[in-house]
């Protein structure tokens, strides 16, 4: 989905030599600006959940079918890196109504999705001048404990100044990176501070188009994350993407001084037996640059760039790369595109296919059964499934996902037509599920020749529900981002669990 730029590839192309066979940028060695100092935490009693004002329980969720397959879901894309889920026995029709709601609990401001692991579910908003991160009992709603730290962060093009980046729970630590660059080590039993860094003071890093939105995410010992610090005089500068240490927080490898921050998250995938690093970079820059970079996770060391950057200045990259069969896929929007790559086992990579008619602004596509398939949408906007060739880039079918819907606004009922807009993919269970910008729940059966609606259902009537779901042990977590536009009492924005565990298959 992303177009390349020719001013982007001359530049990248003056450090770089056959860029279809891999081109390798120069890395220069980085020293750490500010090692963090690591507390020596204190044994304690851990805390017990507890209700609190902004939480309505509603009912508990039924037991789980025997035999029903459940992981958790520690981080931005599952445990997979994919949006793929290995749960099983999951509820797929609508026909007596919503999926019950479990729990909700009133939300401050972000995009940032839940994340679980070990019985705990942690959840990054921002109310007032705060930045909160709750720890909540996934069942119940209730709270374990509250970390609270100061965010006078405003951002330039939206309203909502909340946290974008998902945290990232491994082990008994959580890790998260708020919207102006704070990055924390939490105690996952008692929300006590490990250690703690100020990343955008400590490079020097200028708040980009919508702060910091990328996720990051866990190799072996190492944090690593898109920073994007931009090239101090003289240049080369960097590192554009960084590994700390996820015990203390110091930096091990910093890689790239070419390109920033990007709205999309890093992923780590295995191709030909290796494990590989793939990072989508590229912010606020004059002139805009940016793209793929594909390396080692282990010790930053670059396999190639791809530049792959809309022409327009003020543009984003906001998908993250799908990984499947020895192929990359990244797409953006802003007359960009979508590519793919076949990537070669010493890391070099050739460029199968681009086209610029599709391409998706901040909604991951997945990769299933050998097929590409996305959204093809933009807010409030009609939304299409189209699924893609992935040797050829051919459109092999678009599904137009469109309806009416009786709406109740400004005292009236109306019909009113909808869509899924830009919404959110989730393969599990034999299925796809899709979580639309206004609310809505669908399950799709998807085939190379289309795709068809098992079921819908609206879970709430809001628009910018742009945050991916999230489920774990039968349990769907959905962020409303804003509050409700239909309906006789609107709901304010709110973090909701529903059960989906399938009761005819529980005994």
């Amino acid at each position: 989905m992303r177009q390349v730029c020719n001013l982007m590839a001359l530049i990248f192309l003056v450090t770089s030599s056959n860029l279809e066979g891999g081109a390798r940028p120069h890395q220069e060695a980085i020293e750490d600006p500010a090692p963090p100092v690591v507390a020596e935490l204190e044994p304690m009693e851990a805390p017990v959940a507890r209700p609190y004002p902004e939480l309505r329980f509603i009912e508990s969720p039924i037991a789980l079918s025997k035999g029903a397959v459940t992981e958790d879901w520690p981080c931005f894309m599952g445990l997979q890196h994919s949006g793929h889920s290995r749960e099983t026995k999951l509820r797929k029709t609508f026909d007596t109504g919503e999926p019950q709601l479990v729990w909700a609990m009133q939300s401050g401001l972000g995009f940032a999705c839940p994340v679980i692991a070990n019985g705990k579910l942690i959840y990054t908003h921002r109310v007032g001048n705060e930045t909160h991160v709750d720890c909540l009992d996934p069942e119940t709603g209730q709270r374990y404990w509250r970390y609270s730290y100061p965010c006078e962060y405003k951002d330039r093009y939206i309203s909502n100044n909340g946290p974008r980046s998902t945290p990232i729970i491994d082990g008994d630590r959580v890790y998260t990176h708020g919207v102006a660059g704070r990055l924390h080590c939490l105690d996952l039993a008692t929300g006590r501070v490990i250690w703690q860094r100020d990343l955008a003071k400590e490079y020097h890093i200028p708040q980009d188009f919508f702060g910091v939105v990328a996720s990051p995410i866990i190799h072996g010992d190492l944090l690593i994350q898109n920073i994007g610090a931009p090239p101090p005089p003289p240049e080369p500068g960097g590192p554009s993407v960084a590994a700390f240490d996820k015990r203390t927080g110091q930096l091990v490898w910093g890689a790239g001084s070419e390109w920033g921050p990007s709205c999309a998250s890093p992923i780590i995938a295995t191709v030909h037996g290796r494990d590989r690093l793939f990072v989508i970079a590229g912010g606020d820059s004059r002139p805009p640059v940016g793209g793929l970079m594909v390396m080692d996770p282990k010790t930053g060391k670059v396999d190639f760039a791809y530049p792959f950057r809309s022409r327009a200045q003020i543009s984003v990259l906001g998908a993250s790369p799908i990984v499947g069969d020895g192929r990359v896929f990244i797409t953006a929007s802003y007359n960009t595109g979508t590519a793919g790559l076949a990537l070669h086992s010493d890391g070099g990579f050739t460029e199968l296919w681009k086209t610029r008619r599709v391409g998706m602004q901040f909604s991951n596509p997945i990769y299933v059964d050998g097929h590409l398939y996305a959204i093809d949408g933009h807010s409030d906007r009609v939304g299409s499934i189209i699924c893609f060739a992935p040797g050829s880039g051919e459109v092999l079918s678009r599904t137009d996902l469109t309806w009416e819907e009786v709406l109740f606004y400004r005292g009236e009922e109306n019909m009113q037509p909808l869509s899924i807009g830009e919404g959110s993919l989730l393969h599990v269970d034999g299925a796809t599920m899709c979580l639309g910008d206004n609310g809505h729940l669908l399950w799709l059966e998807m085939k190379p020749e289309g795709t068809r609606v098992i079921s819908r259902v609206s879970l709430f009537r809001a628009n910018e529900s742009w945050t991916p779901p999230v489920l774990s042990r039968g349990l769907l977590y959905v962020r409303q981002n804003t509050k409700e536009r239909f309906g006789q009492t609107p709901a304010p924005p709110r973090l909701m669990c529903f059960d989906l565990r399938d009761s005819e298959l529980t005994e």
